[in-house]
């Protein structure tokens, strides 16, 4: 079974307390710009063992009567239809699905700032979706003087020509669909109108990662140096932290860089000194709430090796650029770890060599790692799936799921239909299978009902699987790496 090293109902009391706290020191109203992934934070839930993918928006709902949303997207990404890699979407069908997943859960969205706007044609396409969901959508141009003139940013020719936003909650949840999305331009912007307005609004931002009170060579930080190594995140000491109070603290390197330029501009909007520091303005609970530092440390560090591991397949399919292996490959020298620290892999790589054929490992859930090899009418993830869910199901190994009869049936069938050279059923083709036999063969319907029971386990192909596989596998819920072999 795996072990909790992290409490998640600990962090939903004493992080909406630290949020309510926040809002406090202010007019009781608080933009919170807000990092990460609203639902689904899968890489949390991986190096916090215990840590549930749904805690951000368990949080925000505890906040639902006082609180409104506020939606950015930088018009370039509109522009170029950028793509999130972790959803094979882009930005823009990103955002509208956080905003229709919100709206179910009766959260208030206030409107949506395209940010950085230059003209940008692709726009309107945005536009006319939100007026058919009766959302409003706001323009932000690029700031004139940011980010050295601040006279110029906090004034009427700066943030003032940005138009004001009306909110009428106390907690102000500005996020976006990615990063560099513009949300701190846009948090700055609406504390300069409310301020012009009479109304003395605070700002906070919330932030998973890095963890600011874990050691910088902590696994849990350098995890998230790792998942960030194509933004160029970097870790560092925050040396405002450290001389305003003897403290050491962890912040990133762009939060770091832009202190001085963002304490000024909150200075010339609010006349006083808000935050010493970048880790000030942060309203991070995450380590109050890991319970065991060795359980989350092992995870981290295997999340770690499984970034490496993506890192060198992106870069194989020309996805990322080597300065990107490099900087993962780093984060590896930092605690010492290998590719073979990965038992999973180390498993299918073996046994790959042993059976002289293409081989997929999955390690369950009590521990026990499962294998599967490619054949003539199966591939290896299709062969490791049927394995596990044997074994998950208590049938016996020499049962069959599908008889010889409908997977022979379904080999010719793919044989005459397809133009591909390997005919061998992938894991999509055998889960429909097994869904069609399901109704009729109550072995099977139960196998079905235990799939649950694979989220959450690791497994490693030793090769780079084809797409349809890929998405099969994520979409069990299994935390997948390839050799970069194709």
């Amino acid at each position: 079974m795996n072990s909790i090293g992290f409490d998640s109902e600990k962090y939903l009391k004493i992080q909406s307390e630290k949020i309510s706290e926040r809002i406090k020191m202010f007019d009781n109203k608080l933009y919170l710009e807000f990092g990460g992934k609203i639902f689904d934070d899968y890489h949390a839930a991986r190096v916090l063992p215990g840590f549930k993918p749904d805690n951000k928006i368990r949080l925000l709902q505890q906040f639902k009567d006082d609180l409104e949303v506020i939606f950015c997207i930088n018009s370039a990404d509109i522009e170029k239809s950028k793509i999130r890699a972790d959803y094979g979407i882009s930005y823009e069908l990103e955002l509208i699905r956080l905003i229709e997943k919100l709206q179910g859960l009766e959260i208030l969205i206030n409107s949506v700032v395209v940010t950085m706007y230059n003209g940008e044609n692709s726009v309107e396409r945005l536009k006319k979706i939100l007026d058919d969901k009766k959302i409003k959508m706001y323009i932000h141009k690029p700031t004139e003087g940011y980010p050295d003139n601040v006279d110029l940013i906090a004034s009427e020719s700066g943030y003032g020509k940005n138009p004001y936003i009306k909110t009428t909650k106390k907690l102000v949840v500005v996020t976006a669909p990615g990063p560099n999305s513009g949300k701190l331009g846009t948090c700055l912007s609406q504390l300069y109108h409310e301020y012009k307005n009479g109304i003395k609004a605070g700002y906070a931002k919330f932030e998973t990662f890095p963890v600011w009170n874990l050691s910088l060579l902590d696994p849990v930080n350098i995890a998230y140096e790792s998942a960030t190594a194509d933004l160029k995140d970097v870790n560092m000491i925050d040396p405002f932290h450290l001389e305003a109070y003897g403290e050491y603290a962890v912040n990133y390197n762009r939060d770091i860089s832009t202190f001085p330029i963002l304490k000024n501009i909150l200075y010339k909007i609010t006349g006083k000194e808000i935050y010493k520091s970048p880790t000030d303005m942060g309203v991070n609970m995450i380590k109050q709430c890991i319970i065991d530092e060795e359980i989350v440390k092992k995870a981290a560090t295997e999340e770690i090796i499984r970034r490496h591991y993506i890192t060198l397949c992106d870069y194989k399919q020309k996805i990322c650029e080597k300065d990107v292996v490099e900087q993962s490959k780093s984060l590896m020298d930092k605690l010492e770890l290998s590719l073979s620290d990965r038992e999973v892999a180390r498993v299918a790589n073996d046994t790959s060599k042993i059976k002289g054929t293409n081989v997929l490992a999955i390690k369950l859930n009590n521990g026990k790692i499962i294998t599967g090899k490619e054949t003539k009418i199966l591939s290896c993830t299709s062969a490791a799936f049927l394995n596990a869910i044997k074994e998950l199901t208590n049938i016996p190994d020499q049962e069959y799921l599908l008889s010889p009869a409908v997977l022979d049936g379904i080999y010719k069938m793919k044989q005459k239909t397809s133009y591909n050279t390997s005919y061998f059923l992938n894991l999509p083709e055998v889960l429909i299978a097994l869904s069609i036999c399901s109704v009729t063969n109550p072995i099977i319907e139960k196998a079905i009902n235990e799939l649950e029971k694979l989220r959450g386990c690791d497994a490693h192909a030793s090769y780079m699987i084809e797409k349809g596989e890929l998405n099969a596998i994520k979409n069990l819920g299994i935390s997948l790496t390839c050799e970069p072999i194709m």
